[in-house]
Order: C-alpha cells, then structure tokens, then sequence
C-alpha cells in the first residue's frame, strides 16, 4: 500500500532514503564541528546533551515519516528558495543562526559565562519542547516545506497548533533557538539568536504575499486566526 502510493506521487524511495541518511548526518557533523572546536575540547556535555536531546527525536520521527509521509520528508529536505525576496532573507539569517552556535563553544574554552546547572537544564528543555513543537506541527501539516511554496493540490490548515497562529512552526524555531544558547551554556549566544526573531519576521511577511495570492481560503484563514506568530500580539 505504501509502496504503491511513494510509486503514484513519484517518489524515488531509495534516493529519498540515501539523501535523508547523508543530510542528518551533515547535521550532526555540523554541529559537533560547532560546538567542540571552538570548545577546544570535547570535554564539553552542554554540547553532547544537546545533540542527544535532538537527535532522538529527529531519528524517530525521521523514520516515521519516512514509513508513513514520505512526501513531507521529501518536502522537508528541498532548500532552494523560488521567491528572491526569500533568497535573501536566508543569506541575512546565516549569520545569526551561524554565530548562536558557535560562541557557546569560545565561552566554554574563555568562560566568559558562567550559567547554573538548573538554567542549563531549563534550556535544555525547551530546546526538547521547541522541537517537538515542530514535529508536531509536521504532523499537523504535511505541507509543511522548508521553502516557500505553494503546490497544487494543497489546501489551507486550520487545526492543531494552526488554530492558535497562522505560523506555529516559526513559534516552535523561536523557543528551539532562543534556548540554545542557554543550553550550550552561555549568555553571550543569546544575543545573536535574538536576531533570529527579526529574521523569521520578514520572513512571514513575504511567505504571507505567497500564500494570499495563491492558497485558496487563505484570506479567510488570517480573518479567523488573527495571530501570526505570538497570541494576542503578532
């Protein structure tokens, strides 16, 4: 059954697999480059509990939408932007989410912070809930790609998380990034990854152009849900 429906939307499964495998594997690869060299150790378990506390479960639910929506694996795995105005808001959030990485690292090796065990752990749970967040709005959302996008067939959300903002997934990436720093342990991070907010705040600005002017029942949606990114506020 879910061999016929993969072959119908034209999936090709086994590339699918091998580039899922290679990508989350660059990721862990990553963020160990992040987090320990600039440590100058891996005498560091802020960064270790953090790749743990995500890579479980992405593993899990990697596996489950590879099994069960593998479209929306494949749709999460597409990176490159159509739109030029989302071009380049993903060049101006590089550095942002490049430096809230790396600096946890240099004030682990300098000490320039000094974090408790108890704001640590905190962090390290909302990290745990941003990311679940997330997975629960893929989940709710099979459409839910990486890109801006809008595709043929796809129809406008309106439960779950969607029924309490018109961009719950971006709320999700903000608690995920803004407690990174705290649970790799430093301060000073949190400064870059404040900037992440005015980030993925032109970057609903543009997406919400896409989605009027061209997902059916969208305008209706933003006169439902008033909310874009934070109840009551934005």
């Amino acid at each position: 059954m879910n061999q016929e429906m993969n072959q119908s939307e034209g999936i090709d499964i086994k590339s699918l697999k091998r580039k899922a495998i290679f990508l989350v594997s660059l990721i862990y690869l990553i963020l160990g480059l992040a987090f320990f060299l600039p440590a100058g150790t891996i005498n560091y378990w802020q960064g270790w509990a953090y790749i743990l506390t995500i890579s479980i479960p992405m593993t899990i639910f990697g596996i489950y939408m590879f099994r069960h929506d593998p479209k929306l694996l494949e749709r999460r795995l597409r990176t490159k932007e159509k739109r030029k105005e989302q071009k380049l808001i993903v060049k101006l959030g590089i550095l942002p989410f490049l430096f809230a990485f790396i600096l946890p690292g240099f004030d682990k090796r300098f000490g320039w912070s000094a974090v408790p065990l108890s704001i640590t752990i905190i962090g390290i749970a909302l990290v745990l809930l941003g990311y679940l967040m997330t997975l629960y709005v893929f989940k709710t959302n099979s459409y839910a790609s990486r890109v801006v996008e809008v595709e043929k067939e796809q129809k406008v959300i309106t439960t779950g998380p969607y029924a309490l903002v018109r961009h719950p997934m971006y709320m999700a990436i903000i608690i995920f990034y803004g407690a990174s720093p705290l649970a790799l342990g430093s301060y000073w991070a949190l400064i870059p990854a404040s900037l992440i907010i005015p980030v993925l705040v032109a970057r609903i600005r543009d997406e919400e152009k896409e989605l009027l002017e061209n997902l059916g029942g969208y305008r209706e949606y933003t006169q439902k849900v008033k909310s874009r990114l934070i109840p009551g506020i934005w």
